[in-house]
């Protein structure tokens, strides 16, 4: 039994499967959290844009 977890151990030949989804799940969440605090900053632009043009009353 012994022989056989140590076996498992030292096998590395899925390690850089695992590295790669590791990396692939590291740059999606941080696209998210960039994709959120992009799309909260646009709002928060297009709603001052929008009063500042709305406030000139020139037509």
């Amino acid at each position: 039994m012994f022989q056989l977890l140590k076996t498992f151990r030292d096998d590395t030949s899925g390690a850089v499967t695992v590295d790669w989804v590791i990396i692939t799940a590291a740059v999606v969440g941080m696209s998210a959290i960039s994709f959120f605090v992009i799309e909260d900053n646009s709002n928060a632009l297009m709603t001052s844009a929008g009063g500042a043009i709305a406030a000139e009353n020139d037509f």
